[in-house]
């Protein structure tokens, strides 16, 4: 029985060795990293329970146990966060169809920040953006096009999917498993997301480098860090950026900055002008 709880928990077991975990590896292997039975002995439980919580037929495993299984498989914060949604799932809510709205005020504040600024949902659509966003990320749609919600730009499908949409990023592998990592980290969020479901199932038929990726079951929050740029109107740049949710909603404000006096800022106020 294949779950998202057993594919993740088989992901993060494949890629510890058991020399890593200080175990003495017997005999031949046919698969790379850790039994079921060394993980559970690391977590300390007993291997039938960890089996039945792999295969999903066991559910709302104690804090404990999930806390220890984040140990032995050396998660890091968001993954064992992830870890603990999938294995404490919240009963089933029904299947969201909803386009998301953003709230006129915080438009209106993406709007007048000061450097590059985009609204996103979950699903990484963008919901607004200001004039130097919209410079920055997509200078060949119209400023108007977040307002069309049936056709929104979606910057995992443009990625992905949409020919030059990776030209923009420099370190391309990065920023493709950052994108994987971000619909994942979502789906544990928002796990009855029709439409979340539907980016996922045609991304992962449309490019089998998502679908590679996605089979590997990274998870990230992409909060913040460094981007870095080779527009096609201002060339190499990199900027910093935080990404916070905005209160009562999955939304999040990317907000870009550059250094005053670095390379970075002459090139957005080349891009400005």
């Amino acid at each position: 029985m294949t779950t998202e709880l057993g594919e993740f928990l088989r992901s993060r077991r494949a890629a510890i060795s058991p020399e890593d975990a200080g175990l003495v590896s017997y005999g031949a292997r046919r698969v790379p990293g850790l039994r079921r039975e060394e993980l559970a002995m690391l977590a300390g439980v007993s291997p039938t329970y960890y089996t039945r919580l792999e295969q999903a037929d066991h559910h709302n495993a104690s804090d404990s146990v999930i806390d220890s299984l984040a140990r032995a498989l050396r998660l890091s914060a968001e993954e064992h966060d992830h870890l603990r949604r999938l294995a404490r799932p919240e009963t089933a809510a029904p299947a969201r169809y909803r386009v998301e709205r953003p709230r006129p005020s915080t438009v209106r504040l993406i709007r007048s920040a000061p450097g590059p600024a985009l609204l996103i949902d979950h699903r990484n659509d963008v919901l607004a953006w200001n004039r130097l966003g919209h410079l920055l990320i997509a200078p060949e749609l119209p400023f108007k096009q977040p307002e069309d919600v049936e056709n929104r730009p979606n910057l995992t499908r443009r990625f992905f999917l949409e020919p030059g949409g990776r030209d923009l990023w420099v370190e391309q592998a990065a920023t493709a498993y950052s994108h994987v990592g971000f619909l994942r980290y979502s789906s544990g969020l928002h796990p009855a997301d029709h439409l979340l479901s539907c980016l996922v199932g045609e991304l992962t038929q449309k490019s089998d480098e998502f679908a590679e990726l996605w089979a590997q079951h990274p998870v990230n929050d992409c909060g913040y860090g460094v981007k870095k740029f080779q527009h096609p109107l201002v060339g190499r740049f990199d900027l910093e950026y935080e990404a916070p949710v905005m209160p009562e909603t999955s939304h999040r404000m990317c907000l870009y900055h550059a250094e005053p006096g670095s390379p970075a800022a002459d090139a957005l106020e080349l891009l400005a002008r």
